[in-house]
């Protein structure tokens, strides 16, 4: 049997949540599809001269609930399947905290390691000029995602300015706080999973300040939830890993510490001394009280998930786990929050930049993370009630939250002309 494609997963997922609430056909076929998808094949010019083509999409799931709202990523596997998936779960992300925006996400087909930061610069002001067609700060704001960044964003940010002529600070999120960006910015991905991380651990009767906890992936949103995981909860981190491999000390480690060795040695924890290393399978596999899978998409498949011992699983990453693994993992009585909700914490702050760019009123940091931590913790409560209510489990229970707030949303608003 093929394997499913991450859009057919997305789907599978919709609908296991729509037969629970009886989604009528008609509106299971309105939000089952993107409004747009488009994609750019577009020129740039190299540092030896020559000419390169890249491909690029922008896909705007659903915006009956105001703009669409999501990243752009850098990866040689980008495909359009991939965005459309993304923008698929971006919908239900942005609903399920009850923020006013639709479900977008962008991608380019490259790997930015092997580009100079001219090209880097050329190729990122061309995409943002051939896909300008269909955004705006009233139709679409892209943010950064895997391999994209603040700097990214001011490219983006200064070339639809440039081509508009006036500057649009509402344009993209996750942009530089001196040119708009949003303290807590950096930090709000990985800190929504900590909020969540802990609410799950109260809501299983487990005391955070004795939770010991595992992260895959040490980027923005790994390296932060465990950084704040530590400080805040008091909870031990016992095991980190990157795309080097992992390290486990059931001791616990110094997450500061570790932050300032991969800062120092090209991105990657590989060869921090206090620890020893294990494989990122190894990790997924350790019996620890919190699983935070923040890397790529189906880190946690059939072939592994038989081996997870954690009581919760907190999922930092987009898509980590394929819907036959979910279905092991409930079996095993492991209590998941899913991704959308889990790591709406940077939506939910990027939603605060835009506003914050729109009125050209800037908010203190504190104010950002008081709104943050209500916001969060208001959506996971009332995730855990429709989960109650309908007795499923907490990923189907997102899903039907979100799409009822979507759905009502697009019955209000009609089918036009």
């Amino acid at each position: 049997m093929a394997e499913m494609s991450l859009f057919q997963n997305a789907l599978k997922q919709f609908n296991k949540a729509a037969d629970v609430m009886d989604l009528s056909e008609s509106m299971r076929q309105v939000l089952s599809y993107p409004r747009r998808e488009l994609t750019v094949n577009f020129p740039v010019r190299m540092d030896n001269g020559e000419i390169k083509v890249f491909t690029g999409h922008r896909v705007q799931h659903n915006v009956a609930r105001g703009p669409a709202k999501g990243g752009i990523r850098y990866h040689q596997n980008v495909n359009l399947d991939e965005v459309k998936a993304l923008a698929f779960w971006m919908t239900w992300k942005s609903a399920v905290v009850g923020i006013p925006y639709g479900g977008g996400k962008g991608g380019v087909c490259v790997n930015p390691q092997d580009l100079s930061m001219g090209e880097l610069e050329r190729l990122s002001r061309r995409f943002f000029s051939e896909i300008q067609i269909i955004i705006g700060e009233g139709e679409d704001i892209p943010a950064p995602d895997v391999n994209t960044n603040a700097q990214i964003m001011a490219w983006y940010m200064d070339t639809y300015s440039m081509n508009v002529g006036h500057s649009v600070l509402g344009i993209v999120t996750g942009k530089p706080l001196e040119i708009g960006g949003s303290k807590g910015r950096p930090e709000a991905t990985g800190r929504g999973v900590r909020v969540v991380a802990e609410e799950a651990a109260k809501y299983k009767g487990m005391d955070p300040k004795t939770a010991t906890i595992a992260v895959q992936g040490f980027g923005n949103v790994g390296s932060f939830a465990a950084k704040l995981i530590q400080e805040e909860m008091g909870s031990k981190i016992v095991a980190i890993s990157d795309v080097s491999g992992g390290l486990y000390n059931p001791d616990g480690f110094d997450i500061d510490e570790v932050i300032a060795y991969r800062d120092q040695n090209n991105g990657i924890i590989e060869g921090y001394p206090k620890g020893q290393k294990i494989t990122n399978d190894e990790l997924l596999a350790l019996d620890v009280d919190i699983l935070v899978p923040a890397a790529l998409e189906n880190a946690i498949t059939v072939k592994n998930a038989e081996n997870v011992k954690a009581k919760i699983i907190v999922e930092g990453a987009n898509g980590p786990m394929t819907p036959e693994a979910d279905e092991i993992i409930l079996s095993k009585d492991i209590f998941v929050v899913p991704d959308f909700l889990a790591n709406a914490g940077g939506v939910t702050v990027s939603y605060f930049e835009w506003v914050q760019g729109l009125q050209h009123y800037f908010w203190d940091i504190e104010d950002v993370r008081r709104a943050l931590h209500k916001i969060m913790k208001e959506a996971f409560s009332s995730v855990a009630s429709t989960m109650n209510k309908y007795k499923i489990d907490m990923r189907t229970a997102a899903y039907v939250d979100s799409i009822e707030k979507v759905a009502h949303a697009t019955k209000l608003r009609g089918i036009y002309p």
